[in-house]
């Protein structure tokens, strides 16, 4: 353990062991100015006795060392500290395997890409020699250019489907890069063949654009989950990383949440947030649980009281003692519920992957049934071979393979431009079918923010008073009431803990509290779900609501979805006198109140049961596995890291429109992605004859596929938000009330 700061950190819960059984640990180092800094931190590291390694990264500051039995954790980071740099302990994201895969497969592309120009050139020049003067030796010397430029490119740059052909046959699937595979594979070893036997045609090219056309179709599938910034969401995220533990002489000490054991004591300052589920021990503050719970204004608790962790402490130190946890606690309970939910949705196949299972058998079937029957009709062994290369070439699925991402990039284009930023490659195609639409209320049907609600005829200048002694309250109520403040705070003000802020003004007494600190009783005209706050300046004063309020067109979007067909329900953490306004002032029949994550999961699965395919609108921690579980999901921008990485998308801006649009483009791209499904079908119905018939070529093969993908392509473009009233409607008998 070692003291950092004004707090002891124990390093040795952060470390682990490699395969040779040594001792590891990765830091982040503070301090690092310039590349001589790396030379002298590895090593002064390993000159300690029983390191083995240390290496640092410059660019992201990130240091890895092992050692042995004879050093420590501690004596690492003291070793660091002597040399004059600090360093905290570091945890790999999850996300950077998926921006590790997209950097691999923007290289795939571009060694397609530059192997395919380079090719084509050469090849150029023998289609024109063919027709012209061109010598033999010269043409195969072109050729076997050509083969040492291809042969490795396409053996890089082929790994993303050769790996997931060689998976799929494992475990005896035949998915769409079979095929693929097969046709780059056979091309190649055809055009060596034909190089070989000094052979006008050669198909190295053909091979490498193929392999281009489907890395960019791959990649932008991949693109279409990256299109919002990289959160590295988790649950530490919503609870802290650490913790302040107290030690047998009541001392806190920095430790990991993970760390925490029922039965210990942890000391929670103004501010943080709890890092495990227990009871107060001492202490009183206000507890914001809108995270965790979905309730809207926070809890006022006292010794006795439990809490929970991921909590956010208001403006009182609490001592906690522990009741659950390490991986024990509500959040934990939340993410195994979400971990739930995410399997239950793998098991959707995406509509390009379901033509997939039927395309890949009749493909190789017809290739083979050609080369046979070429070879009874008496042709060579080399002829009946080029006719099943050529048709493993034109029934490539290169079309089929585009017809679904080249729709989701046109789409999320239209999606961004209204606002919303798509995190789910197959999110279109699930949002298309949805035919009811489930609503958290707080901070998704209302602004996150809450507002001031004033009884009529409340004198301004009583208002302004209030805000400017507001100022000088730690209390989350006040604090939405100081943001009309004009001016400095009230002189001389004090805060009594748990009751209000009392002050001198001109000569009068004021106080901004509780209703029982300033004598004065609630008015009848605020709403029933909103919290009351007080102000009384002598025989003068007001009692104002903090509530929150509806999203500026959420009324118009409710009546628009009911109008297209779907259906809408209220899942609500909150409470029932806070949601019942809220659903009588959109129209929402049926909104159930007070739910935890787990009966938001059983509620949207009853709804699945019964054939319904359900959308999620959801900000909260307790939202997260029900977006999960939802057949589609949707997020504000504001909400929680956690819940936005698990929606399918995120809307911006103050408005709830993008629900509205999203769903009409999803509806609209979907119909397109059939129309490509039907395009590449017919494409194939006409030239699977003709290659079968010995008409094409590899070369015009090759052409073909690329003009079925463009044409794929330009359908593609067609793919949008439509105007208002062009939305279609949902399938009759599929609404619910």
């Amino acid at each position: 353990m070692r003291t950092v700061g004004a707090e002891a950190v124990d390093y040795s819960v952060f470390v682990d062991h490699d395969a040779a059984g040594h001792a590891q640990m990765n830091l982040v180092v503070e301090g690092i100015s310039g590349d001589g800094c790396i030379e002298e931190i590895e090593r002064g590291l390993t000159a300690l006795p029983g390191v083995v390694r240390a290496r640092l990264n410059y660019t992201n500051h990130r240091l890895s060392v092992a050692w042995g039995a004879e050093t420590s954790a501690d004596a690492v980071v003291a070793r660091l500290s002597d040399l004059g740099y600090r360093a905290h302990p570091f945890a790999m994201p999850a996300a950077d395997e998926e921006a590790e895969r997209a950097k691999w497969l923007l290289r795939c592309l571009g060694v397609a890409g530059f192997a395919a120009m380079n090719v084509m050139l050469l090849s150029v020049s023998v289609w024109a020699g063919n027709v012209s003067d061109i010598t033999p030796e010269t043409r195969d010397l072109f050729h076997w250019v050509s083969a040492l430029i291809a042969l490795p490119a396409a053996a890089y740059a082929g790994q993303p489907f050769f790996r997931s052909a060689l998976a799929g046959l494992k475990a005896r699937k035949l998915n769409m890069d079979v095929p693929i595979s097969l046709g780059v594979l056979l091309a190649l070893g055809m055009s060596v063949v034909e190089t070989a036997l000094s052979q006008e045609h050669a198909y190295f090219d053909s091979a490498l654009m193929l392999l281009f056309f489907l890395l960019a179709g791959r990649y932008l599938d991949h693109a279409a989950r990256q299109r919002t910034r990289a959160v590295a969401a988790n649950v530490a995220a919503l609870r802290g990383e650490f913790a302040h533990r107290l030690d047998a002489e009541g001392c806190p000490v920095q430790v990991p949440v993970q760390a925490l054991r029922p039965g210990d004591l942890i000391l929670v300052p103004a501010g943080e947030r709890v890092g495990a589920d227990g009871v107060v021990v001492d202490g009183r503050s206000n507890m914001s649980e809108a995270l965790v719970t979905g309730e809207t204004l926070p809890r006022t608790v006292a010794a006795g009281d439990a809490v929970h962790a991921g909590s956010l402490n208001g403006e009182g130190a609490l001592t906690l003692r522990v009741t659950a946890g390490g991986d024990q606690t509500l959040v934990d309970e939340v993410q195994r519920l979400l971990d739930g939910a995410m399997t239950a949705r793998t098991a959707y196949v995406r509509l390009a992957d379901r033509v997939a299972r039927a395309y890949a058998p009749v493909v190789h079937v017809t290739a083979l049934a050609s080369a046979l029957f070429w070879i009874a009709m008496g042709a060579s062994l080399h002829d009946a071979v080029m006719i099943a290369v050529a048709v493993l070439i034109i029934t490539c699925p290169c079309a089929l393979a585009l017809a679904v991402p080249a729709v989701q990039v046109v789409a999320t284009g239209a999606l961004f431009r209204s606002g919303i930023l798509l995190r789910s490659a197959d999110m279109i195609e699930r949002l298309a079918q949805v035919d009811t639409v489930v609503f958290d209320k707080t901070g998704t049907l209302t602004l996150p923010d809450p507002v001031v609600r004033l009884p009529e005829g409340t004198n301004p200048a009583l208002v302004r008073l209030a805000a400017r002694l507001a100022l000088s309250s730690h209390h989350p109520l006040a604090a939405v009431l100081a943001r009309q403040a004009e001016g400095a705070p009230v002189p001389e003000a004090t805060e009594e803990a748990g009751a209000g802020v009392r002050a001198v003004i001109d000569g009068r007494e004021a106080r901004l509290g509780s209703l029982a600190f300033c004598g004065l009783d609630a008015p009848a005209d605020l709403p029933a779900s909103a919290s009351l706050i007080a102000f009384r300046l002598g025989d003068d004063g007001f009692v104002a609501g903090i509530d929150q309020a509806l999203r500026a067109d959420a009324e118009d979007v409710a009546t628009a979805l009911t109008g297209m067909g779907l259906s809408l329900v209220i899942l609500s953490g909150d409470r029932p006198d806070a949601v019942a306004p809220v659903a009588r002032a959109l129209g929402i029949t049926d909104a159930r109140p007070g739910l935890k994550p787990a009966a938001k999961i059983a509620a949207i699965a009853d709804m699945k049961a019964q054939g319904h395919r359900v959308l999620m609108v959801g900000d909260g921690l307790n939202d997260a596995p029900a977006l999960a579980a939802a057949d589609a999901s949707l997020s504000p921008v504001e909400g929680a890291a956690l819940t936005k990485a698990q929606a399918d998308a995120e809307f911006l801006g103050t408005k709830l429109g993008p629900v509205r649009d999203a769903l009409a483009c999803a509806r609209s791209a979907l119909k397109r992605i059939r129309e490509n499904l039907w395009i590449a079908l017919l494409y194939n119905l006409i030239a699977v004859p003709l290659a079968v018939g010995g008409y094409v070529t590899p070369l015009v093969a090759a052409l073909a596929m690329s003009g079925s993908s463009t044409l794929v392509t330009v359908n593609a473009l067609r793919a949008g938000v439509p105007r208002a009233g062009g939305m279609p409607a949902a399938q009759p008998g599929k609404a619910r009330s």
